[in-house]
């Protein structure tokens, strides 16, 4: 009875919350945010979508999620940039616990050999402490710069039957991941993954993977095409870019798998990433660590600064990072897209939220010149959404105080 009474006063809470007088989220309260205002009056323009989940604690702390969203629309395709190296990196954790070999970790060498044109060795990473390369410092790299090599490297270990397979398991449908970045290779090049070994400290094999083929062809069937024109090798192609081969990742997936790597014990079993708790702490560690405060890889702060590679608190803005604040997440940038995916955090307040979004900034439709309205339209319009955010759940009621201690974490690295 007890229990039912509680549970009764949450759920009055709950409604009081949401009275008439609390702001309406992508409604009320625009007038301080021209840039955020102009986007949300021309959703179609800028082909913005964003999700923002409210988070409210139960009587055991548990996460209850409210989402609200502004033009979302899984079949209509935008290029996911940099966004689908978080998939690939928690997906190589959890290729990795599946294998339960002795010797076997995230920190075993691991070594990529290279048996063809198309491919490209990797048996040093002069950015390691011990100069070789291994699973987990290709998810550092990924998480704190999003280094394009790295991500190619899990990519090769895991092979696109393995990475779109795995997605699909877990109800992320509108995914597909089909190529390495930054890299020039044929779609059929791209299904060729590259021999892979690792070996202990003494050079013994512990795993040895040939070279694999993926038979499935994963491809955008609904064949989709961005600009009007681009560049390729410095002439201009007077069409459409075709992005049938390219990668796909909804802005629900990607919010989904931020949500499942925060709170996964908000999602079903078989919907979760299958790793243990050490390692999705060292996921959630770099995810939200700044490049500064990692000692291997070394990253100058002239050229990664604190705010680099975090838009809700402006990508462009050099100044030092807000101390109470941590932002988990992951973000794209490429033909025109900014994509950012993140779990926004404020020790001091006790504010929590999630916020995924992105924009097109394209306006003469012209691809690869390099001539985007990132800095006129795309990082003022995160810098804005996140502001905006934070200043509503700054002023909303929670039913009950969060504890938010697991998510600090100690950066100082040995």
């Amino acid at each position: 009875m007890m229990k039912y009474i509680a549970q009764l006063i949450i759920i009055s809470l709950f409604l009081c919350s949401c009275s008439p007088k609390e702001k309406v989220p992508f409604e009320d309260g625009l007038g301080d945010y021209p840039v955020l205002k102009n986007v949300l009056e021309n959703v179609d323009k800028y082909q913005v979508q964003i999700i923002y989940s409210r988070i409210e604690r139960n009587e055991h702390g548990n996460a209850l999620m409210t989402d609200f969203t502004v033009n979302l629309d899984d079949t209509r395709y935008f290029y996911p940039a940099s966004t689908v190296k978080l998939p690939v990196a928690l997906l190589a954790l959890e290729w990795l616990e599946e294998q339960n070999i002795e010797g076997l970790t995230a920190e075993t060498t691991m070594l990529t050999d290279s048996v063809r044109p198309s491919q490209i060795p990797a048996f040093v990473d002069y950015s390691a402490k011990d100069s070789l390369p291994s699973i987990a410092h290709y998810i550092k790299k990924i998480l704190l710069v999003s280094d394009n090599d790295a991500y190619n490297r899990l990519y090769e270990l895991l092979g696109q039957d393995y990475i779109n397979q795995k997605l699909v398991e877990k109800g992320l449908g509108h995914t597909i991941i089909n190529h390495r970045l930054s890299y020039v290779a044929s779609p059929e090049e791209n299904r060729i993954v590259n021999p892979i070994r690792f070996v202990d400290s003494t050079g013994n094999v512990i795993l040895e993977l040939p070279e694999r083929r993926t038979e499935t062809t994963y491809s955008n069937v609904d064949n989709p095409t961005i600009g009007n024109v681009y560049y390729e090798g410095g002439s201009l192609v007077n069409h459409s870019m075709d992005f049938t081969f390219k990668n796909k990742l909804a802005l629900s997936d990607l919010h989904g798998i931020v949500k499942r790597t925060i709170f996964p014990m908000s999602f079903v079993e078989f919907d979760r990433f299958a790793i243990n708790e050490a390692h999705r702490n060292f996921v959630l560690k770099y995810m939200s660590m700044l490049p500064a405060e990692s000692d291997f890889p070394k990253y100058p702060k002239s050229e990664y600064w604190d705010r680099y590679s975090k838009f809700y608190l402006d990508g462009n803005d050099k100044s030092d990072f807000p101390a109470n604040i941590r932002i988990f997440n992951k973000t794209g940038e490429a033909y025109g897209h900014l994509i950012d995916a993140s779990y926004y955090v404020d020790f001091e307040k006790g504010i929590e939220f999630f916020v995924s979004a992105v924009i097109y900034a394209n306006e003469d439709e012209r691809l690869n010149d390099n001539l985007y309205e990132y800095d006129e339209i795309g990082f003022p319009f995160f810098a804005e959404l996140g502001d905006y955010l934070y200043q509503l759940e700054s002023e909303r009621k929670k039913m009950i105080p969060k504890d938010l201690k697991k998510f600090k974490f100690e950066y100082q690295e040995n």
